[in-house]
């Protein structure tokens, strides 16, 4: 009986695998996720990065997905895999919110940037739209199953009402 492990990707993380019984699991809005996987040497593993690069210093973070990215490779090399074997399979860059800046959409077009330089081919891809998605990953196969989050509006939240000013005989006293 195969008992299947589910590891969990969280915002900033990157995770390899080389058991056929576990799924990589993460959960995305505007943030990508890339599964890249060497179905010969079953072997991959899976990113989640919120931004594409950061302020100039702080690039080694892995919510930057240069970082993220590079690491991820180095990781896969190190345990099997061969670079011209190498496939990806990109997900999310979703626009959550009308009001923000498109943030998703960098996200999707440096991930594209990035493979498309590290000669890396992109075989499968949902991304952009405006829900997010549930990404599971079986990294030794390139195996992926998407479930697509019903969008939902938030609620109107009331204004707060302004505290009347205090008395003079008051025991707060306002500073």
């Amino acid at each position: 009986m195969n008992l299947e492990k589910t590891t969990t990707v969280y915002q900033g993380e990157f995770k390899i695998s080389s058991d056929p019984n576990e799924c990589l699991t993460t959960i995305l809005g505007s943030c990508v996720a890339t599964c890249l996987y060497d179905e010969d040497a079953q072997v991959g593993g899976v990113n989640h990065f919120l931004l594409p690069t950061g302020p100039s210093g702080e690039g080694s973070n892995l919510k930057y997905g240069l970082h993220s990215m590079e690491l991820l490779i180095n990781a896969l090399l190190k345990s099997g895999a061969r670079k011209n074997q190498i496939k990806a399979k990109v997900f999310g860059g979703s626009r959550m919110l009308d009001e923000l800046s498109n943030i998703g959409g960098k996200n999707v077009e440096f991930a594209f940037e990035f493979l498309k330089d590290e000669k890396i081919p992109c075989v499968s891809e949902s991304t952009l739209g405006n829900q997010a998605r549930r990404i599971k990953f079986w990294a030794t196969t390139g195996r992926v199953q998407q479930l697509l989050v019903a969008r939902t509006e938030l609620p109107k939240v009331a204004p707060v009402p302004k505290p009347e000013p205090t008395s003079p005989q008051s025991d707060i006293i306002l500073f």
